[in-house]
């Protein structure tokens, strides 16, 4: 069985029995798991569990969880800073701070691992221009060339936690202050200028270490009318034409606002793949997967299937082995030697 276009959520620590039958559907081909699907390591863990049963090849598994306010399993892992204490660190302890960013993304993919979920969406490549109160400190750095390396040293450790990587927002989120949750961005920002700046941590990644790649739910007008997410110009031209990406575009949430110009979520899901994404995000609003499943018309598809396959992690340890491991160790007093905080508690 392939593995279909949509990523779907689930509503509490445990499927349903219309949950199993959705999942079980050929459109459907990843699930991504909030705050409201965690109690413990151990129950998510049965969870994801009860996923991969499912299907084989089993369901795609993913989580937001960059650190700081962005992380949905919090206790029983450790508590990780938002990846701008990275960028702080490294203005004055550069090198330092790429040993510190590579422990930091091994740490986030390890623990993640041991309870069965493939990937996080991570690492987050927008710049900070201190503009957008959504990115801020979820964001590396200003700077592109020190974005860029950060990202790559924290990827090779995600890699050695046999995590992919997935980068966000494409082209570029930090300039603009809307939210694109609640409202449709706009960035009057022109091409040129872009691509020596936002572009350049995705241009640098994109061939070799990056498995995936989110665009934004943002009209960059110069260049486009539509949304990066549900635009041929920037996922076909600019990514993968100009840039040589050949991993996976996964959408945005197609419930966010900034997704609602372009009509219902049936309508969404199917100018989000016909712009050339692989797979959209349908999340938190159960009606309308129903909707998408009982109307989105797609053939089975090798390259889409092969690009969102290459998302399943490999290789997760066991929690007892991971946290008695020295390596866990070292990269969880890193964490807190960069970003002491005294509600993080190390296991």
């Amino acid at each position: 069985m392939t593995l279909g276009p949509l990523m779907v959520d689930v509503l509490g620590l445990e499927l349903s029995e219309q949950e199993r039958d959705i999942l079980r559907h050929p459109l459907v081909g990843g699930v991504i798991l909030f705050s409201r699907n965690y109690e413990s390591p151990e129950q998510v863990a049965v969870l994801t569990a009860s996923i991969r049963a499912l299907r084989e090849p089993h369901l795609i598994i993913s989580v937001d969880h960059e650190g700081g306010r962005v992380q949905r399993f919090r206790k029983g892992f450790t508590r990780l800073p938002p990846i701008g204490a990275l960028g702080k660190h490294y203005m004055q302890h550069p090198k330092q701070t790429l040993e510190y960013a590579e422990k930091t993304g091994w740490l986030m993919a390890a623990e993640l691992r041991a309870v069965g979920v493939d990937f996080s969406f991570a690492p987050v490549l927008d710049l900070d221009y201190g503009v957008s109160e959504i990115i801020g400190d979820r964001a590396f750095h200003r700077d592109p060339e020190a974005v860029a390396s950060m990202a790559y040293a924290y990827i090779q450790g995600m890699k050695r936690a046999w995590m992919p990587a997935v980068g966000k927002h494409f082209p570029g989120h930090g300039a603009v202050e809307v939210d694109s949750h609640l409202g449709l961005p706009v960035d009057s920002r022109h091409f040129e200028d872009m691509i020596q700046a936002d572009i350049l941590p995705f241009s640098r990644l994109c061939q070799t270490e990056l498995a995936g790649i989110m665009p934004a739910h943002i009209v960059y007008e110069q260049s486009d009318s539509l949304p990066a997410g549900f635009s041929p110009f920037w996922i076909k031209e600019i990514l993968r034409d100009r840039l040589g990406f050949q991993g996976a575009v996964l959408s945005d949430d197609l419930s966010m606002e900034g997704a609602a110009v372009m009509g219902n979520s049936l309508e969404r899901a199917e100018a989000a793949l016909d712009a050339g994404c692989d797979m959209v995000l349908v999340c938190n609003k159960p009606e309308s997967v129903i909707q998408v499943i009982d109307g989105l018309k797609v053939k089975d598809d090798a390259l889409r299937h092969m690009r969102l396959v290459r998302l399943h992690g490999r290789h997760g340890m066991e929690r007892e082995e991971l946290f008695a491991s020295q390596q866990w160790k070292e990269a969880a007093n890193t964490v807190l030697s960069y970003a002491p905080d005294p509600e993080r508690e190390l296991i």
